[in-house]
């Protein structure tokens, strides 16, 4: 009895373990085809959503100081006019010191002037005036080193301090801007060459962006989007790892510029900002965004600008939200022919009437621009152009949650929000689920559109078991600084040459 006993109890015994290890197995099966555990990194992790103002800001823009059309004056009451919370005059090798002395740069003007064939009047501000419309302004520097300006009865506008846009005399529109940095006043040549910049910058402990990239890398002339930045080509391939070691190199050059001037010139810079994404988050280095307006004349003030999430319009609160990266790139224009037909396609399969509509809006700018192209055109005559009228997406609050890998936008008056991963649309929606998406890179990040404009959420970073790890050339060689150092030395030697003075002494 007790041997049989025995015999029962082993197989039974027996027949658990091996219960127990199919359903181990089952489980281990489903849990590796089903959800991944994200670690989600949050640019927007610290920002109390009930406590901050969403300022809007212009980081470059320019007046008659270089190669703008326009006055300090002029273009200070231009951006009040419109709205703006912040401001950054970033005049080609000339640093906006302060709004009052109306600094300019000889050779600087000499330069620009010569090529722009015009040498018009620096008008600065005062410290109290009336403004074209009448209204009586104060400019107002406090004892923190903050300076705001306002028109009787309305709001503060905030000048960022040392705005500087550095190449000033680049041959292929090699531009950063920077901010927060008194370095690079006069200088005038930088073709090709970022380093110089990106390195004097960091040594002054500004804070940098580079540029309108589309303009440098030439990818404004691609006609389609499958050509820009493909790094299949020689071409792109060093383009690709010039500005990713440049990131790499100088931490304090916070990212690039995606949309700016009406997008022309930057419709393919969201390519290059996905690629330089996945390739450098393995690097721990993430990529910020901006856009703004490069405006040098009046009408193009409010086509691009950032969105900064502060609970106090201070320089140095603001500093923090480029270098944290919280802040959105806004546009009032979209040049790129395969994104508007993607939000097309999106807002046609919704039962949305209004939806609707303004995806047959967008899908018939993207036929236009695909028949341009189809002629051999850059494709740049039609874009999408925001109705003024109609307020762009504002986003309210974003709520992370990282156990349940899932992240939320509230926007009441978003048309679409679409989720980018590994520069490919993963996900349309308010919300975006993780774990019921394929094809997720190592970063994800939304883009926000309405009849009012576009708005562009940073990155939010991905680290799971086996994210991608995106290629990185550490063994770099930069034909560019040379270069752009030899072009420097001629320059100079031009401009101290004696008819330098006689000029400026002319046109002054």
């Amino acid at each position: 009895m007790m041997k049989l006993f025995s015999h029962k109890f082993k197989k039974s015994v027996v027949t658990v373990l091996a219960l127990s290890l199919v359903l181990t197995c089952s489980l281990s099966i489903a849990s590796a085809a089903g959800e991944v555990d994200y670690a989600i990194t949050n640019p927007y992790a610290n920002v109390n959503w009930d406590a901050v103002i969403q300022y809007k800001a212009d980081l470059h823009c320019h007046t008659n100081a270089s190669d703008g059309s326009n006055t300090l004056v002029e273009m200070v009451e231009r951006h009040y006019e419109l709205g703006f919370d912040a401001m950054a005059v970033t005049d080609h090798g000339t640093i906006d010191y302060n709004w009052t002395d109306g600094h300019v740069d000889p050779d600087i003007k000499i330069a620009l002037g010569i090529k722009e064939g015009a040498f018009t009047p620096i008008v600065a501000l005062k410290a109290e005036g009336t403004a074209a419309n009448g209204k009586a302004y104060t400019l107002t520097d406090t004892e923190d080193g903050n300076t705001y300006y306002a028109q009787a009865d309305g709001k503060p506008m905030m000048r960022v301090p040392f705005g500087n846009e550095h190449n000033a005399a680049s041959f292929n529109n090699c531009h950063v801007n920077s901010w927060f940095a008194d370095w690079g006043d006069g200088m005038l040549a930088g073709t090709s060459d970022y380093v110089t910049a990106l390195s004097g910058i960091a040594g002054a402990g500004g804070v940098s962006v580079i540029n309108h990239p589309g303009e440098y890398s030439n990818a404004r002339d691609e006609i389609y989007a499958a050509d820009a930045y493909n790094t299949d080509t020689i071409h792109y391939n060093y383009i690709v790892d010039k500005f990713e070691n440049l990131l790499a190199d100088y931490p304090n050059c916070i990212g690039i510029d995606i949309n700016s001037k009406g997008d022309s010139r930057t419709r393919f810079d969201r390519k290059l900002w996905d690629i330089m994404l996945t390739d450098l988050i393995p690097q721990g280095r993430t990529v910020y965004a901006i856009a703004t307006s490069d405006a040098h004349n009046l009408d193009i003030v409010d086509s691009g600008f950032s969105i900064h999430l502060l609970e106090e319009l201070t320089s140095n609160a603001f500093r923090a939200s480029l270098e944290n990266g919280e802040m959105f790139a806004a546009s009032k224009y979209v040049g790129n022919a395969d994104e508007l037909a993607g939000y097309a396609a999106a807002l046609l399969a919704t039962d949305d009437a209004d939806k609707q509509a303004f995806g047959a809006q967008l899908q018939a700018i993207a036929d236009a621009i695909y028949a341009e192209n189809a002629n051999g055109d850059e494709g740049t005559g039609n874009k999408f152009r925001a109705d003024n009228t109609v307020a762009g997406p504002q986003v309210d609050a974003i709520t992370v949650d990282d156990d349940a890998d899932i992240i939320s936008i509230d926007c009441d008056n978003a048309m679409l929000i679409s989720w980018v991963s590994d520069g490919k649309v993963v996900a349309t929606g308010n919300a975006v689920d993780l774990d019921e998406l394929e094809g997720v890179g190592n970063y994800i990040r939304a883009e926000i559109i309405n009849e009012g404009g576009i708005v562009y959420t940073q990155a939010f970073v991905l680290d799971y078991e086996g994210a991608p790890v995106g290629e990185f050339n550490h063994y770099f060689f930069d034909f560019g600084t040379p270069l752009g150092k030899f072009i420097q030395f001629i320059l100079e030697t031009i401009t101290s040459l004696p008819i330098f003075d006689l000029i400026w002494t002319i046109v002054k």
